[in-house]
Order: structure tokens, then C-alpha cells, then sequence
């Protein structure tokens, strides 16, 4: 009851935080640039995603941050795990340069957030329209990625139950390949605290992990992405042992830099 009670005071939170900032952004897209107004949005998403943590005791760790480009032009596509909402919002929260994000059109017709989405320098898409929608990512992201931004995925597509594997889509290998960009694997368990379709939020602590780099030249785009979904799946395992079978054991992994944990 108490965890029901605190998602629906959450939710109430985000909608009655929304409108105004939602609307602001829309009037201030007409005189800020898209770098600014990005942070404006991210700004949203810090305060939904401390919200989460306030009112729901959702907390996180990070670990991994290094492996990250460092230059001030440098890109790469970042290929995550997808398990539930909260991932969406805290990336632009975590990353310290601005995310383009690959998503289906849809979005940008919910009221107010999607109106500010549909404002930034995004990738939106017409699932419906393969070969127009591939042109299009192709284009933007290597647009986007030239300004020294980063593009982010989510390679199964749609959100996955814990402990389970979509399948993993080679997009964001392709575009990597076309571009020449590296792609950064990342493994996060949220649906420990946040299981998808559902507005229940349970207190505890969602870990991400941040992979090294890796190179996309000379790569195949289906051998790029199996080397990607082998990392990140073998991590799922390390993250979150309990929501797999006890025959599946992790690989074997060197000892964790120090996570970077919420405040």
C-alpha cells in the first residue's frame, strides 16, 4: 500500500512539474540554441529523477564512467540495456554531453514532454517507414555526432522484463559502422525498482555499468552487435544475479572501478 500511495504521489509530481517546464521550453525554443535548451530539459529529468529518489527512495550507482569519450569532439553511440522509464530520464542526467535519442514519433505528441522532445535535436522515427527511417538516422546521426554529441539506443527496441533479452537490433552498430564511430556498451538492472508497465516504484538501488569502448572500423554491423549484446547480457548477470537461473553464471570479470553512488 505504501509503495502504491508513494508511486501515485510520484507520478503527481511529474505531472504537476511538467506543465510549467514543458511550457517554458517550448517558448524558450524560440531564442536559445539547441545545446542550451537540452540542459533546460535535462534539468526536468534531474529533478524527476531526484523526485523518484525523494519520494520513492529509488537510488543509483555508477560505474564505468571512465571508459566514456573524454575530447570535446569525440562521439560515440551508447547501446543500452532497456528495462524501464528510468533510464530514459537519468541518461541525459549522468552523461556529461548531450544525448541524441533514436525514438519513435509517437513521443513527441504527448503534451508537454513530448512537445519539449520533439524541440531538441533528436532522431524521431516512423517505425512504419523502414528504409526512410534508416535514411533518416543515418543522416541526423552523423550530423549530430559531428558536433562532438553523442547518439543513444536502446538496441532490443522496447523495454524487457527482469531478467530477460530482447532481441538486439543492429541500428546502432550500422550507424556506427557507416560513421566510424565507437559504440559504448551499458548494463543497468532498473526494473529491479521500476519493472515496466507499471507505475509502481520500489525503493533500492539500480546499478549501471559503463563498458569500454569499442572500435567500429573494420567491424561487421551483426558481428559488432553480437560482441555488444554478449558484454552487456554476461553483465546483466553481475548486476542483478537473482533475476537469472542459477545455471547461468556470469563471466569472469576483473574487479569494478569504484561505483559513482547517488547522493
Amino acid at each position: 500500500m505504501l509503495i502504491a500511495l508513494r508511486s501515485i504521489l510520484f507520478v503527481l509530481y511529474l505531472v504537476v512539474t511538467v506543465v510549467p517546464w514543458g511550457t517554458a521550453v517550448v517558448i524558450c525554443s524560440l531564442f536559445l540554441d539547441s545545446t542550451r535548451l537540452y540542459w533546460m530539459c535535462a534539468n526536468w529529468l534531474r529533478v524527476a529523477i531526484w523526485g523518484a529518489r525523494l519520494i520513492c527512495g529509488v537510488k543509483w550507482r555508477v560505474r564505468g564512467m571512465e571508459h566514456l569519450p573524454t575530447g570535446e569532439k569525440q562521439s560515440a553511440i551508447l547501446l543500452s540495456k532497456h528495462q524501464s522509464t528510468w533510464e530514459t530520464f537519468a541518461y541525459p542526467m549522468l552523461m556529461p554531453r548531450p544525448l541524441a535519442y533514436v525514438f519513435k514519433r509517437e513521443l513527441i505528441y504527448i503534451p508537454f514532454f513530448g512537445w519539449s522532445m520533439a524541440r531538441l535535436d533528436m532522431i524521431h522515427i516512423d517505425r512504419s517507414k523502414r528504409s526512410e527511417a534508416w535514411s533518416k538516422v543515418a543522416a541526423q546521426g552523423k550530423r549530430i555526432m559531428g558536433q562532438g554529441n553523442w547518439v543513444i539506443m536502446f538496441p532490443e527496441g522496447t523495454r524487457v522484463a527482469r531478467g530477460k533479452a530482447g532481441e538486439y537490433k543492429t541500428g546502432g552498430t550500422r550507424l556506427a559502422v557507416e560513421t566510424g564511430q565507437p559504440v559504448v556498451p551499458i548494463a543497468m538492472n532498473s526494473a529491479r525498482c521500476w519493472p515496466r508497465k507499471s507505475f509502481l516504484l520500489r525503493p533500492g538501488t539500480i546499478d549501471i555499468s559503463i563498458g569500454p569502448m569499442i572500435p567500429s572500423e573494420g567491424r561487421a554491423p551483426a558481428e559488432l552487435m553480437k560482441e555488444v549484446q554478449a558484454w552487456i547480457e554476461a553483465e546483466m548477470r553481475v548486476l542483478d544475479p537473482e533475476a537469472y537461473p542459477p545455471g547461468e553464471a556470469p563471466r569472469a570479470a576483473a574487479a569494478p572501478p569504484p561505483a559513482q553512488a547517488s547522493a
